[in-house]
Formats: C-alpha cells, sequence, structure tokens
C-alpha cells in the first residue's frame, strides 16, 4: 500500500536537457510524433494515427477551456514598469460575468516589481474604435498568494453615444497571451493561434490543456468515423500548474484551486458509457475524477452546498470513505441539479493525483511529456502503475519533443 502523502518528489526525478524542450509547436499539429503505451509496450507513430488505438464507441472528453490574455503591463509615472497577471477573477467571481462586465471589475493577481508599486492607481491609455479609453488598477490588498486589485475603465470624453466596452474587449487590446515559463523567450504573434486549442471556447485558462494542441479538425472528424463520441467539460487551467513541488515529500505541497463546468448532458453522456472515458489531457483527467468525489459526498449528504461539493486536496486518500460504484457517484450528481434546476455544474477541485490513487472514470490517456517532478508526472505515474520511467525512457532515447509544445503519448494501461 503506498502512502501517498510520503511519496518523496526526488523520486520523479529524470534528466531533461533545454534542447529537448519544444520552444514552438511543430508547422502541423497533427504531424507531431504520438507515443502509444499499451500493456506496458511502448512504440511510436504520428499522432493523426490516434484513432487506431482507440476502442470504437468509446467516449472522449477534451477540455474547451480557452486561454486568455492574462499578461498585463502598466508603467509608472517614474517609469517603472509593473506587470500584473490575471490570475482567477474576484468580483464578480464568475467567470461568464467576469468577461461581461463593462466597467469595473476585481481579480486576484500577481505582481512583477511589485516593490515598485506600493501605492497608487497605475493608468494606461488605449485608442478604443478612434476614441481614448483609459484603464486603470488599483492595489486593494493581498488574498491568499495574490494581490486583489481592481480595475476600472472609460472613455476620456463620452457624450454618451458610444459602445460600452467589455473587460474581455479590454484584455485583447492590452493583455499578452502568457506563455510557459519554461519557454524562455517572448510571447510572439503565432502563440496566439498555436497556444490554443482548435476547440477552444470558453474564456478563463492561463495556461493551455496542451495535450489537445495536438488535435485539428481531420482529426476530430477520423475520431467521428471511428465511432468515438465526444463531449467537452472546462477546467480553467490556473499559473498553479507550474508551481514546483518545493517540499521534499508531497504532503508539503499545496494544490492550486481550479474551477470546473460541466453540463448536465455530459453527465448523462458518461453515464451511457458505463462511467468509462478517455481523457484528453491532465485538465480533464482532474475533472473527471473529481466528479467522482462530488457524488460521494452526495451519497453521504444529498442536499450538499455547492460550497461543500468542492474536492479537498486528500480527499481521495481518506480511509474512511465507503466507496460506491462511479455510476452510482455520477447518479447522485444528476440528482442534485434537477432538485435545483441545474443545466450545469460549476464547481472547483483542489485534487492531487499521485501513486496510491485509483482511477474511478479515465480509462484512456492522451497527454504531453510533462516537468521532471513534478504533480504532473506523479498522476501519470498513478495511471500507468508507477511505470512511467518506461515511457519517459523511451521518449528521451527516440528524439521526443517535451513540455507544451511537444509530442504526446497515448496510455492504454
Amino acid at each position: 500500500m503506498i502512502d501517498t502523502k510520503h511519496i518523496r518528489i526526488s523520486d520523479y526525478n529524470y534528466p531533461l536537457p533545454d534542447e529537448r524542450i519544444a520552444k514552438f509547436p511543430i508547422a502541423q499539429r497533427d504531424h507531431s510524433k504520438l507515443l502509444v503505451y499499451r500493456n506496458g509496450e511502448v512504440s511510436d507513430d504520428v499522432f493523426f494515427h490516434l484513432p487506431d488505438y482507440l476502442p470504437q464507441g468509446a467516449l472522449m472528453v477534451f477540455n474547451n477551456t480557452k486561454v486568455i490574455q492574462a499578461r498585463m503591463h502598466f508603467r509608472k509615472t517614474t517609469g517603472a514598469l509593473i506587470e500584473i497577471f490575471l490570475l482567477e477573477p474576484y468580483c464578480p467571481a464568475d467567470y461568464e460575468q467576469m468577461f461581461q462586465v463593462t466597467d469595473s471589475c476585481e481579480w486576484i493577481c500577481l505582481i512583477g516589481n511589485q516593490k515598485k508599486w506600493k501605492e497608487g492607481e497605475l493608468v494606461r491609455t488605449l485608442s478604443w474604435k478612434g476614441h481614448d479609453l483609459q484603464i486603470k488598477a488599483v492595489r486593494m490588498g493581498e488574498q491568499g498568494t495574490g494581490q486583489r486589485i481592481a480595475f476600472s475603465w472609460h472613455y476620456l470624453s463620452d457624450d454618451g453615444t458610444l459602445p460600452p466596452v467589455s473587460f474581455a474587449e479590454v484584455i485583447d487590446s492590452i493583455g499578452e497571451l502568457p506563455i510557459p515559463p519554461y519557454l524562455n523567450r517572448e510571447t510572439q504573434e503565432s502563440d496566439k493561434t498555436t497556444y490554443q486549442t482548435v476547440y477552444s471556447k470558453i474564456k478563463g485558462s492561463v495556461a493551455a490543456p496542451t495535450a489537445g494542441l495536438h488535435f485539428t479538425d481531420e482529426v476530430l472528424q477520423a475520431l467521428d468515423r471511428h465511432g468515438i463520441d465526444r463531449e467537452e467539460l472546462t477546467l480553467h487551467v490556473g499559473a498553479g500548474t507550474f508551481k514546483p513541488v518545493k517540499s521534499e515529500e508531497i504532503e508539503g505541497h499545496e494544490m492550486h484551486t481550479e474551477y470546473i463546468c460541466v453540463k448536465r448532458q455530459t453527465i448523462e453522456k458518461l453515464i451511457a458509457h458505463q462511467a468509462h472515458a478517455i481523457a484528453v489531457g491532465t485538465t480533464s483527467v482532474r475533472t473527471l475524477e473529481s466528479l467522482y468525489y462530488m457524488g460521494l459526498k452526495l451519497q453521504q449528504n444529498p442536499e450538499a452546498t455547492e460550497e461543500e461539493l468542492h474536492v479537498d486536496q486528500w480527499e481521495p486518500y481518506q480511509q474512511e470513505q465507503q466507496p460506491i460504484p462511479p455510476l452510482q457517484a455520477l447518479g447522485n450528481i444528476l440528482a442534485w441539479m434537477d432538485r435545483r434546476g441545474l443545466q450545469s455544474l460549476h464547481n472547483s477541485t483542489q485534487i492531487i493525483i499521485a501513486p496510491g490513487y485509483e482511477y474511478k472514470i479515465v480509462k484512456i490517456l492522451i497527454t504531453n511529456f510533462h516537468q521532471p517532478q513534478s504533480t504532473l508526472l506523479l498522476l501519470v505515474s498513478a495511471f500507468v502503475k508507477g511505470d512511467w520511467h518506461t515511457i519517459y525512457d523511451y521518449a528521451l532515447s527516440h528524439d521526443f519533443r517535451f513540455l507544451s509544445y511537444g509530442d504526446s503519448s497515448v496510455l492504454i494501461p
């Protein structure tokens, strides 16, 4: 029996030379290399052959989150450059509402060059459809590990006839797409396209669900022809996805909270597929597996509030919980949504998936190659029952490209 909390992160290290980190994607997304891991055997192919390895009639689940231009730069009157990095909405706290507001809002943010911005407001003016639009940022105090920032924006001269400007439009105008820090380069215009999945829809992430970057419309059509049922959910990827594990044992690592939205029809589809799914990426995994624990809570307390359904980091490892079949857990969620007249489940999760974890819903995983000593590598190791070295040794010795813009794998334990 693995004592998950006492896993030493140093046991999940491997040598990753800088030249193996893909700084840019290849020209054609679906021509990336595909590592195939089946029953402990490893081979390689090209991504567009993915459908050949999947069981016909299976359900594949994608994360349709869209990366926002979360990095904003303001210059103080002293000339100091301040970067504000949007982490999560604070007021309104709902992502959808946040991007529609047209005058002011508050976010929890990280601040670059923070010591140069002790007080006062930051101001930036841009030309918006021929008129000057002024954007202000004011620090409101600490919030967890971030800072609460109030934003407001208005035309410098408005006779009441000018169209309102949404916050989505503000960040599209002055924001920069945040590419992963380990790429060690500036964001380029091409990243606006290449760092989004072709099926991205719902704005809110500060990092792409990168396993999805290999899919093209052609591959999606090939999956349809293969009889694969496709569903989408939303998990907004936070900056915490890049947070290194600094503690010797993973018990000392605090997982970041991420916000999820799952439609009623997706849960119904999961039930129709006997609670079995192919997950595209670790974000889809965390969402699907979190559903099980939400359903388990509803087994014990059918009238649980939305807040009580939040999945804590160590919840899956608490021995006192009586397990229930995944189908029953999903049924509990549907019944709870029915009683509240909900068409979508909105909630949050901090789940950490590491060796010792028993997967409930995900049966096949499509994922990229992750950083050494990362929580994502722990998730993969749990999925392949500790056999991650076989996969990574093969990828390193067969010229696979690593991390966000790198190649991918399909894992079929």
